[in-house]
């Protein structure tokens, strides 16, 4: 899946944590929204305001699309999305997640198709 197709079918799945996402969906919307937060920051510090107005509304409008995507992202390697809440244990809960994330997904069906 292209850059272009990730993000559209990201935001285009905005609340679906039903089914599977490809590794590449997953990293280049990532990436999308990891760029565009670095813009906003920059925007926002050289408005010199302090809260990040900018920002803070881009992470609003990213953080259900993104849990959904893991969710599916997570599905892909046959795992449920519940467990994301690993990201509340420091290092070794983010290791294990990263791993995951970046792991090739089962082939064929799965519990989750």
């Amino acid at each position: 899946m292209g850059f272009g197709a990730a993000i559209g079918a990201g935001f285009a799945n905005y609340a679906v944590f039903r089914g599977r996402a490809k590794r590449s969906e997953y990293w280049y919307f990532v990436l999308f929204c990891g760029l565009v937060a670095s813009m906003a920051g920059i925007f926002d510090s050289t408005m010199s305001n302090d809260i990040g107005v900018i920002g803070a509304i881009w992470h609003l409008a990213t953080i259900l699309p993104t849990i959904a995507l893991a969710t599916r992202r997570l599905h892909d390697v046959d795992r449920s999305g519940w467990w994301q809440l690993l990201w509340f244990i420091p290092v070794i809960g983010w290791v294990v997640l990263l791993v995951w994330l970046c792991t090739a997904g089962t082939p064929g069906a799965n519990r989750f198709d």
